[in-house]
């Protein structure tokens, strides 16, 4: 803005320099918006990164099947060579968790417990998705009488007493003249897959019964595009969060079934070691040799819980709520 200064006859004039405000527009990003990705991937792993107890639960679960999995680098003991000098000795520097009733070191046979423990978990995880996934599937989408029929059988199979139908389900299993029912694991797998693809069943018909109303699937049709290849390529992939959800939460169901079954004498056998089996066999040691139980009980709490929470954090980071 320009100013005269002086009288009328000195003919001076000054101004003054504008000034020019140059805050900018734009107000600093906040921490969040500076990270937050755009895909939906990326938003996903972005909130599950939020949930410090999935994330927790999630390097627990990691490290748990990479010291199983690697358990003869991490241990130098054998896992079924007893030693009757060793017996029952108290956690220790050089037996880090102690000995059982045979002198064989308990973290040894923890680690590779865990073996078979988070494989029958995962294996059986995987059949109850698929089949469940299959069920719900055909009933969601095609409905009418299929949706009936199939809806009624999953019914009846949640009606029936589960612990009851499992154990005689795996002692007809291991009936069968097949050496590769006979060794245990895999007629456990089949037993706790077959009883346990129901719930999958349910949340997938509930997906797949809102997803076919979608306008993408009414354009697929139009096109002339199968009903199969509607269902695994168009429907599937968007009911994949429920059923990710469900897996999780189905292996440390899983776990606890075997471990159940285990301590009761109808899962693994011995010698082969299992988290379930290791706290049968320690009955009889819990008053004089209280670690033997209470080692592998806590692996056994850990790990579902590890699961749980990570199963937790999947559901809120897969909620289509959140995935804007």
């Amino acid at each position: 803005m320009d100013s005269g200064v002086g009288g009328r006859g000195s003919g001076v004039r000054t101004s003054t320099a504008l000034v020019v405000d140059r805050t900018p527009d734009t107000q600093p990003l906040t921490p969040s918006s500076r990270v937050r990705p755009q895909t939906m991937a990326g938003l996903a792993w972005w909130r599950f990164t939020r949930h410090r107890m999935a994330v927790a639960g999630l390097l627990v679960v990691a490290v748990l099947g990479a010291a199983s999995t690697l358990a003869s680098w991490v241990s130098p003991y054998d896992p079924d060579k007893p030693d009757l000098q060793l017996q029952l000795r108290a956690p220790s520097p050089v037996h880090l968790l102690g000995t059982d009733d045979l002198g064989r070191d308990l973290l040894t046979r923890i680690l590779y417990g865990g073996r078979i423990s988070l494989s029958i978990g995962v294996l059986a995880m995987t059949l109850a998705v698929l089949m469940g996934t299959a069920v719900g599937a055909a009933a969601g989408y095609y409905g009418g009488a299929i949706d009936n029929l199939l809806m009624r059988f999953t019914d009846l199979m949640l009606s029936i007493p589960a612990l009851f139908l499992l154990i005689l389900l795996i002692l007809v299993l291991r009936s069968f003249p097949l050496p590769f029912l006979r060794g245990g694991v895999l007629a456990i797998v089949l037993a706790i897959a077959l009883l346990s693809w129901m719930t999958v069943a349910r949340l997938v018909r509930a997906a797949f019964l809102s997803l076919k109303e979608q306008v993408f699937v009414e354009a697929a049709r139009a096109l002339g595009v199968g009903n199969g290849r509607i269902i695994i390529r168009h429907i599937l992939p968007n009911a994949a969060s429920p059923i990710i959800v469900a897996a999780t939460l189905r292996v440390a169901s899983s776990i606890i079934t075997e471990s159940g079954l285990s301590f009761l004498g109808f899962g693994v056998q011995p010698p082969t070691p299992t988290w379930g089996n290791m706290l049968k066999n320690a009955q009889d040691q819990m008053i004089t040799a209280p670690w033997t139980a209470i080692f592998p009980g806590l692996f056994i709490f850990v790990t579902v819980i590890a699961i749980n929470y990570v199963g937790d954090g999947l559901r809120d980071a897969l909620d289509p709520r959140h995935l804007r």
